[in-house]
């Protein structure tokens, strides 16, 4: 997967723990925008669904009587 360079602001304490700590901070940067962008996309998922609701359809009622069993 490719890359792109970016800048991250941490606190200077944070940063501090991080360095004593020996963490790897754009792993765990990584990490944090991962679950970020996945906890948006799923509320970006749920603002649409719930501006447009899926009702229940009756066609579907008599669909499984086109199957050849």
């Amino acid at each position: 997967m490719a890359s792109t360079r970016t800048t991250v602001t941490l606190d200077s304490e944070l940063a501090e723990q991080a360095r004593r700590l020996n963490v790897n901070v754009s792993a765990a940067a990584r990490r944090g925008v991962d679950a970020a962008v996945r906890a948006a996309l799923a509320e970006a998922d749920r603002a649409a669904y719930e501006k447009v609701p899926e009702h229940p359809d009756p066609f579907w009622d008599g669909a499984e009587a086109w199957s050849e069993q």
